[in-house]
């Protein structure tokens, strides 16, 4: 007997195949994490599988648990702890009596370290704030960047012992969660420019997202300088050309080694970078890379390391430190997370030949990343008046402060 498919059978059994391919959807969908999640487009591998976001100790070092015999720096070279104590110490500026004032990310604080008497103090100055990770300072006044606002408390440094509540200047920001924690900084056109990141790992953003943005000091005039940064926490400018660098990560998921971080150069006003069509000027998205060429965007200028999580960085323009780190970049890299050999954790020296691109990156401090463990995690870089360098590190609560030659104690 020769069997067939009737009419109903094969309605039938299209039915089931479409029920069950339902149902596989939403049991997949249920076990999916979220698309802003970082784990977002993890692959199905045992190796894939073990890596997730490290998450940083609930309190900070006490100062005797810091990890400063194991942190190392070149000859000649000295390192010491500023101030601990700070929860989740992130993005770093400095007003103009001395005063360091303190982002922090997972947290409602900005702190306020002060020289007091001889001594170091940490003050609370804000509290009650949503992710302000950013602080730029700039004649008298600080600036804040949450979430999805940026407010400021003027003539900061008069009033650290009863400060007001900051005012907000600009609240037209996106408010995600992915990437939403803001880098500010005042550029020498006296403006201040906002990171925005992409909402998601590797998303094809909307024109408020994957970009960088400058407004007035008032929050006036706000306008795009640079399309195509997946997420950047992390710029200044060069002390004689006045270009604009900034740092900005790869996304996750592509491989373990690629792609790299990488460090930009903005030349020309509404430049974009690639992302989320082109990561490190060479590699094509896999999802949105089709239709599109590297060649449409602007490539960085260097690379900074697979997954290395660059972030804060400064020009060196001091005199404490040798003639060759004049005008060279001083830069944290936070450290990888979905990589099986984590990279980065470190801060290096990156200097620049003469057409403004990358030409070296040597160690300045290491031992943050130990056996493949973290024991501290540095975030931003800070040039102090006398020359020397402060580094902050999220993961200890804590600022160090790296000085050459005969160590001083710093004041200022």
């Amino acid at each position: 007997m020769i069997g067939f498919w009737s009419p109903r059978g094969l309605w039938l059994a299209g039915a089931f195949f479409a029920a069950s391919t339902l149902a596989a959807a939403a049991q997949q969908a249920a076990q999916s994490p979220p698309p802003a999640s970082p784990l977002t487009g993890r692959p199905d591998n045992e190796a894939a599988q073990k890596l997730a976001p490290v998450a940083a100790p609930p309190l900070p070092a006490a100062p005797d648990e810091l990890p400063l015999a194991k942190l190392k720096v070149p000859a000649g070279f000295n390192i010491e702890v500023y101030a601990a104590g700070l929860a989740n110490a992130r993005s770093l500026a400095v007003g103009d009596k001395g005063t360091v004032f303190v982002g922090s990310r997972l947290i409602d604080k900005v702190y306020a370290i002060v020289n007091k008497d001889g001594k170091r103090e940490v003050k609370v100055l804000a509290s009650g704030l949503y992710r302000p990770n950013g602080v730029a300072f700039h004649n008298g006044t600080l600036y804040i960047a949450e979430l999805s606002k940026i407010s400021k408390i003027d003539k900061v440094e008069d009033v650290l012992d009863n400060p007001p509540k900051p005012t907000v200047i600009y609240d037209n920001l996106p408010k995600d969660e992915a990437h939403g924690w803001k880098f500010i900084a005042i550029g020498p056109d006296n403006k201040l420019y906002v990171e925005v990141g992409q909402p998601g790992n590797d998303v094809l953003h909307d024109d408020a997202h994957g970009q960088i943005r400058r407004l007035n000091l008032d929050g006036t005039g706000a306008e795009v300088v640079a399309y195509g940064v997946r997420h950047s926490v992390g710029f200044d400018w060069h002390p004689e050309t006045k270009q604009m660098y900034f740092t900005d990560n790869g996304r996750d998921w592509m491989s373990e080694d690629v792609p790299e971080d990488e460090l930009n150069r903005v030349t020309k006003v509404g430049e974009d970078f690639g992302a989320p069509y082109c990561y490190q000027g060479n590699i094509p998205d896999s999802e949105f890379g089709w239709g599109h060429s590297c060649s449409e965007f602007t490539p960085p200028v260097g690379l900074m390391g697979p997954h290395a999580a660059a972030l804060g960085f400064r020009f060196y323009t001091g005199n404490m430190f040798p003639k060759a780190y004049k005008n060279a970049i001083i830069l944290a890299r936070h450290g990888s997370w979905n990589r099986s050999k984590k990279f980065g954790g470190d801060v290096v020296v990156v200097k620049l030949d003469k057409d403004g691109k990358v030409k070296s990156i040597e160690p300045l401090i290491t031992g943050f990343l130990d056996n493949n463990s973290y024991v501290g995690r540095p975030v931003d870089v800070l040039q102090l008046k006398d020359g020397s360098i402060l580094v902050s590190d999220d993961w200890n609560g804590a600022v160090y402060r790296v000085s050459y030659g005969k160590s001083k104690v710093a004041t200022k």
